[in-house]
């Protein structure tokens, strides 16, 4: 559970020093810097920190884990990151990550800031990390995605230091020097070989046992803690509701963990259904501004042929009116020559005249 916690808080073992701001970096200085970095890793702790809210020009050297996703940076990005791979000779081969239209929600008014990682995947440490951040092409920022990605005031971090390669690999530095006392911590414990720290790197709230029957012993009481625990929760729930059971629930979240807490489970949910949102509406709302607009629907029609018919129309139109004008003058015209013609028969002194 504390792995997921950290996840999802986005902590990660950074190098302690500040590496300088640099505008922009090229390839070739960004593959000298993880040659560099693999031999400073042989002899300097990384301790464990956040990436939060990063300044353009800002460099980040980290360990990442293999079972942990890269670390949120307090920037959400409007953009999905493209990743390709570059020749870097001498047998290298270096992967460059770079994402754009990034912003720190609240606070900048565009999506401006581009972020670019680079690691060596093959003649080199996969697992070191450079990290880049600068100043790239603004675009707007979608009302939606304008809200904190992570929870503030940040979680304090108490967890010592930890070598991650070298002969001192998975060694812890605590704070102080010399031996127990008061206001001294322990000196630097060795947790046995190298091989034993891919299980978490000293990840905060999980041990790590210094040799393989340790290890083992470690691994089966956690399995039996872990299966008290579900037994337990198991019976206070069907204690609680025991109707419950006769309810089938919707199994929506086949594709996750188990083990996956509340609040991460949520935060990747939330994650992932504005990653689909965006794929529906970035290009609707950032398109190509420059693209050559449709012709008008009237457009297949001539000006001359239109002309033309309606010149045909108005004549066949006034040669149906005058048709009709001549047809009405006959049904109008009234004889003058028509007298009134008595009902009654002619009287008696006109037969007898």
């Amino acid at each position: 559970m504390a792995q997921h916690a950290a996840q999802a808080e986005g902590l990660c073992l950074r190098y302690p020093d500040a590496l300088g701001q640099h505008p922009q970096i090229t390839q070739e200085s960004a593959l000298q810097m993880l040659l560099r970095a693999t031999q400073l890793a042989q002899h300097t702790p990384f301790t464990w920190s956040y990436i939060d809210k990063p300044m353009e020009g800002q460099i980040f050297l980290i360990f990442q884990m293999p079972q942990l996703p890269f670390p949120i940076d307090g920037l959400i990005y409007q953009d999905r990151e493209q990743r390709y791979s570059i020749n870097a000779g001498g047998g290298r081969e270096m992967e460059v990550s770079e994402v754009k239209f990034g912003f720190i929600p609240g606070v900048d008014s565009t999506a401006f800031r581009v972020r670019r990682r680079f690691r060596l995947s093959k003649g080199g440490h996969p697992q070191l990390v450079l990290i880049h951040y600068s100043r790239g092409q603004p675009a707007p920022i979608m009302p939606s995605l304008n809200q904190p990605v992570r929870n503030y005031p940040l979680r304090p971090v108490n967890e010592p230091a930890v070598y991650v390669m070298g002969e001192k690999q998975g060694q812890k530095v605590f704070p102080g020097a010399g031996g127990p006392g008061p206001g001294r911590a322990p000196p630097p414990v060795d947790r046995g070989p190298a091989t034993e720290m891919g299980m978490g790197y000293g990840l905060p709230g999980m041990g790590m046992p210094g040799n393989p029957q340790a290890l083992l012993a470690h691994q089966n009481n956690n399995m039996e803690v872990l299966e008290k625990r579900a037994l337990r929760d198991r019976s206070a729930s069907m204690g609680q509701r025991p109707a419950a059971s006769a309810r089938v629930e919707d199994d929506d979240s086949a594709d996750e963990s188990e083990t996956i807490s509340t609040r991460t489970l949520a935060l990747t949910r939330y994650r992932r259904n504005h990653e689909y949102m965006n794929e529906v509406f970035m290009y609707a709302a950032f398109g190509n501004k420059n693209a050559v607009s449709p012709p008008p629907p009237y457009s297949i029609f001539k000006k001359e042929d239109l002309e033309e018919k309606f010149a045909k129309l108005t004549a066949e139109v006034e040669e149906l009116k005058a048709k009709a004008a001549a047809r009405g003058q006959p049904s109008s015209a009234v004889p003058n020559d028509l007298v009134d013609v008595s009902m009654e028969g002619p009287s008696l002194t006109d037969v007898v005249a």
